[in-house]
């Protein structure tokens, strides 16, 4: 089979939703370089809404009610022993205890319930999609990092849906297309559901260690939202290469954390609070020896680990309700409140055990960096890039 490679900038999707109540059921960079040479860019530009009177009406109307906190709840499987199940508390929030310190970010239930609105984000962004590689009869898929389950349970494979108040409006269908596949998702943290579809499974473990699949076993291998984790990428690769049956595909899904600007609205980092802040947690993460932007060369990567058929696609992601598109205000919209609940999660572990800040000069600083999010004047976006990859031979 040849080795091609496509790249693809693709729109956002066509039909995104509006915000309505929730059914009762479900109430309870200090280094910005320029990318390597290929990565891909999305081309679209998105247009501003000029009415700035409205827009800022907007922001408190669309803002109500979208706290990530409200999306959901989880609770860890009580199946699992004491110790794989105990806990670190630091500065206020939850850590995963087994293998203490691999992972900078909680696991607590607001961490959950916004890592669940940012995968009801993307796929809204992906028009719906759980994936683009072009599937056919999996039969074994491994979900890295897999976090709350989500996006295993959450699937066409599983044959279920986890309602989210994004998801419950917008997803187009709960498929069942892949209903016999065994779907097997691996996380340093207990944190899934204790119910699950009888399809899926899930373990606790850390993905860049020795793998317990053999070669030439799994159909399809996901990860999504592994750049704040991975130390090696190379390594991950590779033993997905190997565990891989010939023909099937690995895809890799990350929010690329490079604000980007296209008309100008944007200042640097030392006049915008939120630039600051991705600056400075980029140096925090890569003093642990992870480098979040690692994923510009991800395409790279895969070739160079003998996968073939690469396509990577990438979409810009608005931060705030500043397009003048109304689906675009949405995407911006889930895109900021996202991110207003990621600020101290994201830079609390970086920033105090990383670059020595104290706990209290780190929620100082986030109160500027709030402030900058909520500024629909600035233009920023970030990009969402998704690349995936065959491994060489016949399914």
């Amino acid at each position: 089979m040849a080795n091609t490679t496509a790249e693809e900038t693709v729109d956002l999707p066509q039909m995104l939703p509006t915000v309505s109540p929730r059914p009762q059921h479900l109430q309870p960079e200090s280094e910005r370089g320029t990318p390597p040479a290929g990565a891909l860019e999305a081309e679209n530009t998105v247009e501003a809404d000029t009415d700035d009177g409205a827009s800022s009406q907007a922001d408190e109307t669309w803002d109500e009610g979208l706290d990530s906190r409200s999306v959901g709840n989880h609770s860890a499987s009580t199946s699992l022993s004491n110790s794989v199940r105990d806990y670190v508390f630091e500065n206020t929030r939850r850590y995963h205890k087994y293998m203490e310190g691999r992972y900078l970010m909680p696991n607590d239930e607001p961490e959950q319930e916004r890592e669940d609105m940012k995968h009801a984000m993307c796929v809204n962004v992906m028009d719906g999609k759980l994936h683009c590689a072009p599937l056919e009869s999996p039969q074994k898929i491994i979900d890295i990092g897999t976090g709350t389950g989500i996006w295993a349970i959450d699937s066409e494979f599983s044959g279920y849906s986890v309602l989210s108040p994004i998801h419950w409006l917008t997803r187009p269908k709960v498929g069942d297309e892949f209903p016999e596949a065994e779907v097997v998702g691996i996380d340093l943290s207990p944190i899934q559901p204790t119910w699950i579809p009888p399809n899926v499974r899930f373990i606790v473990d850390d993905a860049e260690a020795e793998w317990v699949w053999p070669a030439n076993s799994v159909d399809f291998v996901h990860a999504r939202h592994m750049c704040m984790a991975i130390k090696n990428w190379t390594q991950l690769l590779a033993q997905t290469y190997h565990s891989l049956k010939p023909g099937g595909w690995v895809e890799l899904q990350e929010l690329r954390f490079h604000l980007q600007c296209d008309d100008g609205t944007m200042a640097g980092p030392e006049q915008y609070g939120f630039g600051r802040f991705v600056d400075l947690c980029m140096a925090g993460f890569r003093s642990f020896g992870i480098d979040p932007l690692a994923i510009e060369k991800n395409p790279e990567l895969l070739r160079a680990s003998g996968f073939e058929n690469v396509v990577e696609k990438v979409w810009k992601v608005p931060i705030g309700t500043w397009p003048r598109d109304q689906k675009l205000k949405t995407i911006g919209l889930y895109n900021r409140s996202m991110l207003v609940d990621a600020l101290q999660a994201v830079s609390m572990a970086p920033l105090t055990r990383g670059l020595k800040w104290s706990a209290s000069e780190v929620e100082v600083f986030l109160i500027d960096v709030r402030k900058s999010l909520m500024d629909s004047s600035i233009h920023s976006y970030l990009s969402f890039h998704v690349v995936h990859g065959q491994k060489p031979g016949s399914v």
